[in-house]
């Protein structure tokens, strides 16, 4: 077991190398150049910038953001600070830690994504489980789960927007949080970051929920139909047994889906908090992307990279612990 883990820890650290080093290039490949994107806002701001002065700004944002250094030198440089916790400083943000930049808006994602994720995971799961045994909830869950899991993160968002926010005025149009309001742990505080998180949860959280209840049904009932369960019934052994051992089975996909949903966290985030303006990982990616921020997009995907492998590793450990024939695989028997 300590080779199969050794051996996959070193396919993940290449796997990290290879693309945090595609994270690094990418941007750099982008049409625009961020220094300029920076002095536009700055102008756009009302600042009148001479010739003289905008040539010494440019030589100046150059030196504090690395650019004036030759493409090796700026790859070097950015594994160098990587390992020493430095992602750079931000463009968009005018020279402010990006490692401090995304510190702050992971609570909002992770606050947003990870009780989406998880609740829809358990419920749509226990629907689909349900309705795989009862034809008259399959009959229900079945559409739901198929315009559910159809409908995007976006448009749902949307539609829930201009409904509860803008047409009945329940919940605010966007933001995290009043601006009329400081971050603290008053009780007031709390209740109005509740009211804003509820429209960006209860988007996501739907169409989890559809692709969860589909997943779960169509597996138990794949289960049941496959040799060992028609096997298990002609010895007379129990449906309920029989059930057991196809849940079981059919939760192993669900459990990678899982896991990997939580790797990609900002993945299916980004639209729906640019919807609602929510200040998490994707509102910040989005605006990093408008200002061509090289340095906040890097370290914005490296979280994401990160999550990824991760989750690829909690998927190795927990199939190991609840899949019997991992573990056989691995002393080189057979199941």
């Amino acid at each position: 077991m300590r080779q199969y883990f050794g051996r996959k820890l070193s396919i993940y650290a290449l796997t990290f190398f290879i693309a945090a080093t595609i994270d690094w290039l990418i941007p750099r490949m982008m049409p625009g150049d961020p220094i300029q994107s920076l002095l536009a806002r700055t102008a756009s701001g009302g600042a009148t910038i001479t010739p003289e002065g905008q040539k010494a700004l440019i030589d100046y944002y150059n030196g504090v953001f690395g650019l004036d250094k030759s493409m090796p030198e700026q790859f070097i440089n950015f594994w160098i600070s990587m390992l020493h916790g430095d992602l750079g400083r931000s463009i968009f943000l005018h020279g402010a830690p990006v490692v401090d930049a995304i510190m702050a808006a992971v609570p909002y994602t992770l606050a947003l994504l990870i009780p989406a994720i998880l609740l829809s995971w358990v419920l749509g799961n226990t629907a689909g489980a349900i309705a795989a045994r009862r034809r008259v909830l399959d009959n229900t869950i079945l559409p739901i789960g198929y315009v559910l899991t159809a409908t995007p993160y976006m448009w749902l968002g949307i539609v829930l927007s201009f409904l509860f926010a803008y047409t009945y005025k329940i919940f605010p149009l966007g933001g995290g949080y009043g601006f009329n309001l400081e971050p603290s742990m008053s009780l007031t505080f709390v209740q109005d970051l509740a009211w804003h998180w509820a429209l960006p949860f209860v988007s996501l959280f739907l169409v989890s929920f559809g692709g969860w209840a589909i997943g779960m049904r169509n597996m138990i009932i794949y289960e049941l139909e496959s040799d060992y369960s028609r096997y298990l019934e002609s010895l007379g052994a129990p449906q309920g047994l029989i059930r057991k051992y196809a849940f079981r089975n059919a939760m192993l996909p669900q459990i990678t889906g899982l896991a990997l949903q939580l790797g990609v966290i900002v993945a299916g985030n980004l639209v729906t908090e640019v919807v609602f303006q929510y200040p998490g990982i994707g509102q910040l990616a989005f605006n990093a992307i408008r200002s061509e921020d090289y340095f906040l997009l890097q370290g914005i995907f490296l979280f994401i990279i990160i999550g990824v492998l991760l989750a690829n590793f909690i998927v190795d450990v927990v199939y190991v612990i609840v899949d019997p024939r991992t573990r056989v695989g691995m002393r080189g028997g057979t199941a």
